[in-house]
């Protein structure tokens, strides 16, 4: 039998490592996540080179003795559990700190030059611990004002494997910026600051304020736009063992991302990434968004420490409930409530009364007067006076009988459905699938006659799908990639990250004719856009290409697809925007022409996301509605 052997301490704690600290990232965030549970107010962060060359993290809180900092890099050595729960018979869900299983700092300490200086409130000096991949290099006094700073450099400098395994700078400060804007925004008492050192210098990314209200904290870190496009949550629930609460932004179904990017979750003040909750959000919204966008929100769930558990994972990031399903219907109902009845801007469910009076309307509802009005068969009475035609933009005015060549006065809105004078269909009209344009409904939907049934087309879609197509056929050769110059370019701010991406694909977005650049560090310059999307919104068209990029992988990414299938896949994206929106009024030439265009167009059958775009209903079809078969 092979001998069994303890493992030296120094490998133990290179194990362990693996678990914690797998990236930059991670070492940030328990840094970061240490000074707040010392009561610090304000917490520097300085990244070189994204992270891999040195992470500073610099608070003024509570600070450490000599004696308690040589404790500290030892394994499983913490001061934040209190003696009721060490004990065997302690409760370790009741922790309330965001950390407490005490491995970070000597995990970090395995892998990296880990140098820890601390002074505590009213010490006459601070003092200075130097660990070099598990070697002890210095321990000695230090000069710093009250509190702690702790530097990471050279991380995985002795571990190879991990080294390779690391991404570019870029990626990886990418990965700490997201760390640093989770914690900012769980605690917006405290003022955060990030730095950066790289080849242009140093710079500073975030400077937010301690004592911040919640909603203006959020909207600064996710987007500036996001609180005039968003409603508060203010959801509480009692439980078995206290109150369950919601709070946060959630941003309304109309302002949406192509990727979950955007979704920040807490509990309990901790930054999750969790299945459970990440599928609530999902529910709650499932009515309101394409199956390809995203909602954008900030969700603070606040529940008593014996309903979850925090200790599953030793990054802890992942945190299980003792009532799941509970949780998920609590967050489900809460932001519906929230947006179905607390704003009404965006999602609006339908008026039941309206659909019991399209069953069932009672012939006491007509509004004209007795013996007046319409006679048999819809045909205008002479006796009733003709009164002027409403104005389509006044809400209460009327219906507008344009058959009847009258209108009448009425409680209600005026329809937007338009139609064109009924006329024998021309000559060649069978040649056309879709058939000829008969009016359009709602500003949206055409409706066509055809030789054989009616057809019912999808404006937005029907055009979404020909505009691809088009973005398609001008990437097909050299001579065909137009673009067209803005007179006076578009500035586009953005995160810095997506920025990142759109610069790297900049290059293979000039060839369908959209022509960008950088334009300090969160902003994009926007020369040119292609000519088939001549009235693009350039920072919706910006924001949109950048999520997509992201969503299907980065060029350094392992097994990422090329920069051209990449590319193919966000045209799709640069069609959506050049198209014809749902809301806008068409002419009846209008009508035709997208219709001719769809029946000479490949894959005009459904949209860029697998919708169908027109749906056909024969005359026999018809005729069964009104029982004439």
């Amino acid at each position: 039998m092979p001998e069994i052997r303890r493992l030296p301490s120094a490998l133990v704690n290179r194990i362990a490592a693996g678990e914690v600290v797998e990236r930059p990232a991670a070492a940030l965030k328990e840094l970061v996540e240490n000074a707040i549970d010392a009561g610090a107010r304000r917490i520097g962060v300085v990244l070189t080179d994204g992270g891999l060359a040195r992470i500073e993290v610099v608070d003024d809180g509570c600070g450490m003795a000599p004696e308690a900092m040589a404790l500290a890099l030892e394994r499983h050595a913490t001061s934040k559990l209190p003696d009721s729960l060490i004990g065997p018979d302690g409760a370790i869900e009741l922790v309330t700190t965001l950390g407490f299983r005490g491995e970070a700092l000597p995990s970090i300490a395995s892998v990296a030059r880990l140098t820890v200086e601390s002074r505590e409130a009213g010490a006459a000096e601070g003092w200075r611990r130097v660990v070099d991949h598990g070697a002890m290099l210095a321990d000695e006094p230090a000069a710093l004002p009250p509190g702690t700073r702790v530097r990471v450099e050279e991380l995985f400098a002795k571990v190879p494997a991990r080294r390779k395994f690391l991404r570019t700078a870029r990626s990886e400060y990418a990965a700490c910026l997201d760390v640093v804007r989770r914690l900012a925004m769980a605690r917006a008492d405290i003022g955060f600051t990030l730095e950066t050192i790289g080849d242009a210098g140093k710079r500073t990314v975030l400077s937010l304020q301690a004592g911040e209200e919640l909603a203006t904290r959020v909207a600064r870190i996710i987007a500036h736009e996001l609180q005039d496009n968003s409603v508060g949550i203010e959801f509480t629930r009692d439980t078995p063992h206290g109150v369950m609460r919601l709070t946060g932004l959630a941003g309304l179904p109309t302002y949406n991302r192509g990727v979950a990017d955007h979704q920040y979750l807490f509990v309990n003040g901790r930054p999750v990434k969790d299945r459970l909750l990440v599928g609530a959000v999902r529910g709650a919204y499932a009515d309101m968004l394409a199956r390809d966008r995203h909602a954008v929100l900030a969700l603070f769930l606040d529940l008593p420490p014996q309903d979850v558990d925090v200790n599953v994972h030793p990054a802890k990031t992942e945190v299980r409930f003792r009532d799941s399903a509970g949780v998920r219907g609590f967050i489900v109902s809460g932001l519906r409530q929230a947006l179905g009845t607390g704003d009404r801007r965006s999602a609006q469910g339908p008026d039941r009364g309206a659909m019991a009076r399209w069953v069932s309307e009672p012939a006491s509802t007509s509004p004209f007067p007795s013996g007046e009005g319409p006679g048999m068969g819809g045909l205008p009475n002479p006796a009733w006076p003709r009164t002027p035609l409403p104005n389509p933009s006044r809400q209460g005015e009327g219906l507008l009988l344009r058959e009847a060549g009258f209108a009448y006065s009425q409680t209600g809105s005026t329809p937007s459905g338009r139609a064109e004078e009924a006329a024998p269909l021309p000559e060649g009209a069978a040649q056309y699938p879709l058939g000829i344009a008969r009016g359009q409904v709602a500003n949206t939907y055409i409706v066509a006659e055809s030789a054989d049934g009616l057809v019912l087309v999808d404006q937005h879609a029907a055009h979404e799908r020909l505009v691809l197509e088009r973005l398609r056929a001008a990437g097909a050769g050299e001579g065909n990639r137009r673009s067209q110059a803005l007179l006076v370019p578009d500035v586009v701010e953005m995160d810095e990250v997506d920025c990142d991406r759109l610069e790297d694909a900049a290059e293979g977005l000039a060839r369908y004719g959209l022509v960008i650049e950088r334009f300090g560090p969160s902003a994009m310059l926007v020369r040119a856009l292609p000519a088939a999307l001549p009235k693009a919104d350039s920072g919706k068209l910006l924001r949109d290409l950048a999520d997509d990029i992201a969503k299907h992988g980065k060029q350094e990414d392992s097994g990422a697809l090329l920069l051209a299938e990449r590319l193919e896949l966000v045209l799709a994206t640069m069609a959506c925007h050049g198209s014809v929106r749902a809301g806008r009024t068409l002419n009846v030439a209008e009508m035709n022409a997208l219709l001719r265009e769809m029946e000479e167009t490949p894959r005009s059958g459904q949209c860029n996301h697998g919708r169908p775009t027109w749906v056909k209903l024969s005359m026999e079809d018809v005729e069964k509605l009104f029982g004439r078969h």
